[in-house]
C-alpha cells in the first residue's frame, strides 16, 4: 500500500495544529487510497531534549486523531544535528514506501522552494539562517530535492505559532502543578487531554535527563576523555574543567553559555554527555549513511577534513578564516592532499624520555593555555605535554579537534631524534 507521510517530528503533546495536519493528510489519503503514517522521534526530540510525554502516549494521541500507523525515528537526536538527521529520516520514509510528505508552514510551498534553492545549489545544508521563517520546512524540502527523493510535498497553513506552541503548553502544565488549565484545554483535542491526564495521574510526564551521569562525567573526566565526547570542542572542555563542581542543571548550562554555545547546540552536547556519545560513534554513523548515498557529499566526513586542510593552508598564506571558508564552500574546491596522519614532536623532560616507549596510546586535548597537548601513561606514570608542530598543521589539527565529530588519537613512535606522536585523524 502506498503511504502518505505526515510528520511533525515530536508531537509533544499533540495539539490542534497537529490535529489539522493529520485531518488534511487523512483527506488526501482517502482521496488517493493511501495511508497516513506519522513518524515520531523517540528517545530525544529533534531539539535534542527529553520528551514531556513518552513515545507510547504520543502515538496514542496521533492514532486517536486519524493516523493509520505510527513509526519511530530512534537513536538520531543525541548523535546528530538536523542537517544530518533529516536526510536519514527522509531515507527511512522512502524505504518504507513513502510517496508524500505533509507539513505545516506559515509560508507557501513556492516560497519554501525559492528559499531552498540556494542550499540545493550549494549542496550544503549546515547552518540554515536563524531568521528564515519555517527554516525546518525549508531544510526538509531542500534535502528532498537535492537527494532526488520522490516525496511529493504538501503544505498546510499552520495555526498561530505563538499560541499553538508545544513548549508553552508543556510549561503551563508544569507551572500549574501538572493541571491542564481551561485555556490550555482549548488548544488541545479532547483525546489529547484525556491521554495527558492519564499520563499525569501515572506520574509519567516531564521526563528528565539522567543528571547523575551528566554531573559525574563533567566533574570527573579528564580533558582527554571529555575531548572524545561528541560536540565538545577545546574551549568547551576547558570551560567545563574550569568551573567544576557541577550539581544542578543551571551550572551545566552556564558552562556552555561561557563557550558561546546556543540553546540547540547546548542541548545536543548535554545529550552526548548523558549518553556518553563519542566522536568516533558519530563519525561511524555518518559514514554508514554516506556509503548509502544518504548524506549530501559536501557534508561527508572527508569533505570536513578537506575543508580544514584547505582553510589552514589559506590562513598560513594570510587569508582570513572566514574568507577561506567561503571560498571552499562556494568554489567546489577539490583537495587531494589532506593528511590523516601527522607526526608531532614532544616537549619531554629527561625523566619522561627515559620511561617512554613505542606504541603507547595517547589522548589529545586543548590545554588551559589553548595549546594542543597530549596525555599518556608510561610505566605507570602520567605524562602531559604540548605537541610541536608547524603553524599550518597546528591550525589544521585544531579545526579537526573542534569539528564536533571527527576523532583524533595518538600513538608514540621512536625516531632518530627522539619520540614523536603519530596523530591519527578519523
Amino acid at each position: 500500500m502506498f503511504i502518505l507521510i505526515c510528520i511533525s517530528a515530536d508531537f509533544d503533546p499533540v495539539h490542534k495544529g497537529h490535529e489539522k495536519l493529520i485531518k488534511e493528510a487523512r483527506k488526501i489519503a482517502d482521496e488517493e487510497s493511501k495511508k497516513v503514517v506519522v513518524y515520531l522521534n523517540k528517545g530525544f526530540s529533534a531539539n535534542h531534549a527529553p520528551f514531556f510525554t513518552d513515545f507510547e502516549a504520543r502515538s496514542r494521541m496521533a492514532l486517536a486523531l486519524g493516523a493509520d500507523e505510527v513509526k519511530s525515528f530512534e537513536g538520531l537526536h543525541h548523535r546528530l544535528v538536523l542537517s544530518y538527521s533529516v536526510p536519514i529520516r527522509l531515507n527511512q520514509m522512502i524505504e518504507d514506501g513513502g510517496t508524500d510528505y505533509i507539513t505545516s508552514a506559515s509560508i507557501s510551498l513556492d516560497e519554501i522552494a525559492k528559499k531552498a534553492q540556494k542550499f540545493i545549489d550549494e549542496g550544503n545544508f549546515v547552518g540554515m539562517p536563524k531568521n528564515y521563517t519555517n527554516r525546518n520546512e525549508i531544510r526538509w524540502y531542500a534535502l528532498n530535492e537535492f537527494l532526488g527523493s520522490k516525496l511529493k510535498f504538501h503544505i498546510v497553513k499552520e495555526l498561530d505559532k505563538d499560541k499553538y506552541s508545544g513548549r508553552l503548553i508543556r510549561q503551563s502544565i508544569i507551572d500549574n502543578d501538572y493541571t491542564i488549565t481551561p485555556e490550555i484545554k482549548k488548544l488541545l483535542p479532547k483525546s489529547t487531554v484525556e491521554i495527558l491526564e492519564e499520563e499525569i495521574t501515572k506520574n509519567n510526564v516531564n521526563l528528565d535527563r539522567n543528571w547523575a551521569d551528566i554531573y559525574k562525567r563533567m566533574n570527573t573526566y579528564s580533558r582527554g576523555n571529555l575531548s572524545k565526547i561528541a560536540y565538545l570542542n577545546g574551549e568547551t572542555v576547558n570551560q567545563i574543567i574550569k568551573k567544576r563542581v557541577y550539581s544542578n542543571p543551571e551550572s551545566v548550562w552556564a558552562a556552555f553559555r561561557r563557550s558561546d554555545y546556543g540553546p540547540v547546540m547546548t542541548r545536543l552536547a548535554i545529550s552526548a554527555i548523558e549518553m556518553n556519545v563519542s566522536k568516533k560513534e558519530v563519525m561511524d554513523l555518518m559514514k554508514s549513511y554516506e556509503s548509502k548515498g544518504v548524506i549530501p557529499p559536501m557534508q561527508n566526513v572527508s569533505r570536513v577534513i578537506e575543508r580544514a586542510w584547505y582553510v589552514s593552508g589559506k590562513i598560513d598564506e594570510g587569508m582570513s578564516a572566514r574568507e577561506a571558508n567561503e571560498k571552499f564552500r562556494n568554489g567546489n574546491i577539490k583537495v587531494d592532499d589532506a593528511p590523516l596522519n601527522i607526526h608531532a614532536g614532544l616537549n619531554l623532560t629527561r625523566f619522561e624520555t627515559k620511561i617512554m616507549s613505542e606504541g603507547l596510546d595517547c589522548d589529545l586535548y586543548i590545554d588551559k593555555n589553548n595549546k594542543i597537548s597530549v596525555q599518556l601513561k608510561s610505566e605507570g606514570k602520567k605524562i602531559k605535554t604540548n605537541l610541536r608542530l608547524p603553524a599550518r598543521e597546528v591550525t589544521y589539527l585544531r579545526y579537526i579537534m573542534d569539528s564536533h565529530f571527527i576523532p583524533v588519537k595518538g600513538i608514540t613512535e621512536k625516531g632518530k631524534k627522539g619520540y614523536k606522536i603519530n596523530v591519527q585523524i578519523a
